[in-house]
């Protein structure tokens, strides 16, 4: 008898253990693995992930009702318009004793004023990876919006372009390859950087906010429109397989998009308990350095700095400098009409 309780009591408990479990939904490739398998050893729980490629695939997500996750990690345009559905539920800070380990100029932003929501992940920027053998090849300078919205430079490399399948991104780097505001909301300014689109399209392969460090890596693509902590990971690939090229990435002249990403809890959380312990968790310093050191990202935990790797730290397209920094913008939450007017001109520049 004693021993049939005892195989029922252990079968219980690892029942238990099985479901408990964070939902988190992320954009792909970051968070490190090794980050995910400590996390799941001190809370004795498992992390079950799913992704997203782009803010407008996470949004239309989370507010279908599709998924219930207990972390998600959206833009800060996307906090704002999550916080404005009432999707948010406020974080108890009486159980994140390391929200002191953040750097206070990404804290208590406009778009969450006093973290009453979110806290800062990570940070990267939208800028152009390359085929550092093919660019040089062909004489191109790829730090600069002409190489993915020049016809007379898009000629060279005709089928070897990939742009993000995101509106928000490709009209910002359009805009600001123009000369406007990423953030313009000026009608007559979307319609130009849409015609800026249109006149480059038919030149490159694809829009694709997935699977570029895949093409990049494997030279499929020479020029890629993408996130900063991709084309790390391009780059990281590429010299690891040994391939006869190098990759590289670099913030246009022009400037570019800074994404801060955050860690939010959604209202309909399973595991309210437990989201809260990722979080402290993440704002740990070794555990936030690791999203430097492995995925290549900005760190917005001023606590980590002495954690990473010298090495990162000089890249300026993850670490930008003072003066970068003075050419590159947050995106904000657009107002209904200009999301309609956004929602038209990408629906029009998609279809021709």
């Amino acid at each position: 008898m004693k021993k049939f309780l005892c195989c029922v009591v252990l079968g219980l408990s690892q029942t238990v253990l099985a479901d408990k479990a964070l939902n988190l939904f992320n954009w792909n490739d970051y968070i490190a693995d090794e980050t995910v398998a400590r996390f799941e050893s001190e809370c004795g729980c498992k992390v079950v992930q799913d992704y997203f490629s782009a803010t407008e695939e996470m949004m239309a997500k989370l507010l279908a009702g599709n998924g219930d996750y207990d972390i998600v990690i959206p833009t800060q345009n996307a906090v704002e318009a999550l916080v404005k559905q009432g999707f948010l539920t406020p974080l108890d800070k009486s159980k994140l004793s390391n929200i002191g380990n953040m750097a206070a100029g990404f804290m208590n932003k406009s778009y969450d004023p006093g973290n009453t929501y979110s806290l800062p992940y990570a940070f990267t920027t939208t800028l152009i990876g390359y085929n550092e053998t093919k660019m040089a090849e062909l004489g191109l300078e790829p730090g600069d919006w002409s190489i993915i919205f020049d016809p007379k430079v898009l000629s060279k490399i005709k089928g070897k372009v990939t742009v993000m399948d995101d509106s928000e991104e490709l009209f910002a780097a359009a805009l600001k390859y123009l000369g406007y505001s990423a953030n313009d909301s000026d009608e007559k300014h979307l319609k130009e950087a849409q015609a800026v689109i249109l006149k480059a399209k038919p030149y490159w392969a694809a829009f694709n906010s997935s699977s570029y460090i895949k093409e990049l890596t494997v030279g499929n693509i020479w020029v890629a429109h993408g996130y900063s902590s991709d084309m790390f990971q391009a780059r990281s690939d590429a010299a690891e397989a040994g391939r006869s090229f190098t990759v590289n990435f670099v913030i246009p002249k022009q400037g570019a998009v800074l994404a801060l990403d955050n860690m939010v809890i959604p209202r309909k959380a399973r595991s309210p308990e437990l989201a809260h312990q990722f979080i402290n968790f993440m704002m740990r310093p070794e555990n936030a350095a690791e999203l430097s050191n492995i995925v290549g990202t900005g760190n917005p935990n001023a606590a980590a700095k002495p954690f990473i790797e010298e090495e990162i730290l000089a890249i300026s397209a993850i670490f930008p400098s003072e003066q970068q920094l003075n050419s590159l913008e947050t995106l904000d939450a657009r107002n209904a009409k200009s999301r309609r007017v956004m929602s038209r001109l990408w629906t029009e520049l998609k279809v021709k």
